[in-house]
């Protein structure tokens, strides 16, 4: 079985990380627009330090970014060039609802996004839209404690029923919640949640997944109402952890930590809360209502979407403890691994291993909507990027899910490259750490022109799509 002619081959983005644009047209502050780069940004991103606005003593890089809000246009006629089926992007909700318990939705950001659609249905490509990209409005964080709070669900299905009524004959395939795991590894960033002193962090985090659990299964409910054409996705932070030693306690850490993200999708994909999951839930004593079953039962995702970066790896010696970078989170190093600069383990054959777990668990299509290398790219005297290492990282991963298509039998939808072009890298905030086929002149301290240069892997990246990844050389 090889890629299918109609395989969605594409990159990735996020409002956030791309757009700016912060206070332009009617949008409200978002959670993301407080997080500064520097010593702080993990403790504000943690929960654990209060930023619920900007000072002057932090530089926040998503009030500009690389303002796609201004380059939209270019910034799509550039991807059209490089052949891209589809376009992963995401709505920022508080362009829609500016404090997200307004009582009618934003005209000027409904209109932006529908202008931005309608240059992707020009430039024949097929939108992915992530409906909640590590996004809230600021208001609904200050006013209700965010995803602590059950009247969130109100506030975001009514927000999805806007943007899905809106953009119905514009967009076929939707998200609910970017990486909705990652909520449990940096809970401001997930889902807005910041901690009271002497709070139950745990339980605050597990109530409020399952307020995104409920909300996910809402909007695939409304969404199959809308249209039952729609293909309604789930997205998992994804990645395996492999047992350091073959001791037996070392692959039941592996289970365990495995199932802190497959939690989300067994309940997304399946329709409820496996066993394991009630147990942890009735201890913590997390409040449901009654209705709460059914809907998680009627309403599963069509399709299961996944970030993959590198695998992880856990150990229960404590004389183990040589650690590494990730994701967000961290791991033990893996001696059989290379990294990137910025200690991303990096395992090709990983990506096989998850696409071919994911499919037995949950015998769903898959679909790849972030895959990725950041890496310091340095231009040239001509201002030009010779980014091989991107594209052999890349390649061997093209190669892995293709093993997992044609010998596996996986079915795969797409995949859709991070950072399609450059832009602010969620887990440090920097422009340094590129991703992208198409360059951005922005540095850390957001300085530069944003003049868009197309890379070495820019042409590259052209002949696989063109070739339906035939051509990898």
């Amino acid at each position: 079985m090889a890629l299918s002619k109609n395989f969605l081959w594409g990159g990735a983005t996020a409002a956030n990380q791309c757009e700016g644009g912060y206070n332009l047209g009617g949008r409200g502050l978002a959670n993301v627009d407080v997080i500064p780069t520097g010593v702080d940004r993990k403790a504000v991103s943690s929960g654990k330090m209060k930023m619920f606005d900007f000072d002057d003593n932090h530089f926040y890089p998503a009030k500009e970014s690389i303002d796609m809000y201004h380059h939209y246009i270019e910034d799509i006629q550039l991807l059209s060039e490089m052949g891209l089926k589809c376009f992963r992007m995401s709505i920022s909700w508080s362009r829609i609802f500016p404090n997200g318990d307004d009582e009618i939705p934003n005209e000027e950001g409904l209109q932006f996004y529908e202008d931005i659609f309608k240059e992707l249905k020009k430039n024949k490509m097929e939108p992915l839209v992530t409906l909640t990209h590590f996004d809230v409005p600021m208001n609904l964080v200050k006013k209700y404690g965010s995803w602590r709070n059950r009247k969130m669900i109100s506030f975001y299905t009514k927000y999805v029923e806007t943007v899905l009524n809106r953009y119905k004959d514009y967009v076929n395939y939707w998200l609910t919640f970017n990486e909705i795991n990652m909520l449990l590894h940096s809970p401001f960033v997930g889902a807005g949640i910041c901690f009271e002193d002497g709070e139950n962090e745990e339980q605050v985090k597990y109530q409020a997944a399952h307020h995104q659990l409920v909300a996910s299964a809402l909007a695939t409910k409304i969404a199959h109402e809308i249209n039952p054409d729609f293909k309604i996705g789930c997205m998992l932070a994804g990645g395996n952890n492999y047992p350091y030693s073959c001791r037996p306690e070392d692959y039941y850490k592996a289970i365990e930590k495995d199932r802190e993200g497959y939690f989300f999708i067994d309940v997304q994909a399946r329709g409820y809360y496996p066993n394991y999951a009630k147990k942890k839930l009735s201890k913590m004593k997390i409040i449901m209502l009654s209705e709460d079953e059914e809907i998680l039962k009627q309403n599963t995702v069509d399709f299961i979407s996944f970030s993959y970066y590198s695998s992880r790896v856990v150990s229960t010696d404590p004389n183990v403890s040589e650690e590494t970078t990730g994701n967000v989170y961290g791991s033990i190093k893996n001696p059989y691994l290379k990294s990137s600069e910025w200690g991303w383990q990096i395992d090709p054959l990983g990506l096989r291993n998850s696409l071919n777990m994911l499919c037995d668990r949950y015998q769903k299509p898959l679909f790849i909507v972030e895959n990725g290398l950041g890496a310091k790219d340095e231009p040239n005297e001509n201002g030009y990027v010779e980014d091989d290492y991107r594209i052999e990282y890349i390649r061997e991963h093209i190669k892995a899910f293709k093993d997992a298509v044609e010998v596996d039998g996986v079915e795969l939808l797409g995949y859709t490259t991070w950072g399609i072009i450059d832009l602010i890298a969620a887990s440090t905030g920097e422009m340094s750490k590129r991703y992208g086929f198409v360059y951005v002149d922005l540095d850390d301290e957001g300085n530069g022109t944003r003049k868009r240069t197309k890379k070495k892997s820019f042409e590259w990246y052209k002949k696989v799509i063109a070739s339906n990844g035939e051509i990898l050389e």
